[in-house]
């Protein structure tokens, strides 16, 4: 015996469907920002762990050059370095713009690598 379809909708389904597939969308543009501050206080610990000894200016245009690479703000090429007899100290300072539905934000960003010399 076959019973009869209920008739209902599957608009709930596909109402779900979409906030989910709206949410990973906007929510790749958070985590691409995200990616780009990591990969570029990864290429910063790499930088003071294997330049150390290198003249400040060389570590600021490799670092610039990176940034410029990786799609940052200008602010982000913007590299301190301090050094003392021991350390080196590497960092910047930078805000990215993200848009969300509804919504801006400006979120601060402070890459910092530290290495011994």
């Amino acid at each position: 015996m076959v019973t009869p379809r209920r008739g209902a909708s599957s608009l709930g389904c596909l109402f779900s469907l979409l906030i989910v597939t709206a949410a990973v969308y906007f929510g790749m543009n958070v985590a691409e920002v995200y990616w780009r501050f990591y990969q570029y206080e990864d290429d910063m610990r790499a930088m003071a762990r294997f330049a150390s000894n290198a003249p400040p200016d060389t570590i600021v245009a490799r670092l610039r050059a990176s940034a410029d690479s990786l799609g940052l703000p200008r602010d982000a090429a913007r590299v301190v370095v301090r050094r003392n007899d021991s350390r080196i100290l590497l960092e910047s300072d930078y805000y990215e713009h993200v848009e969300l539905p509804g919504y801006i934000r400006d979120i601060h960003f402070h890459p910092r690598a530290e290495g011994t010399r």
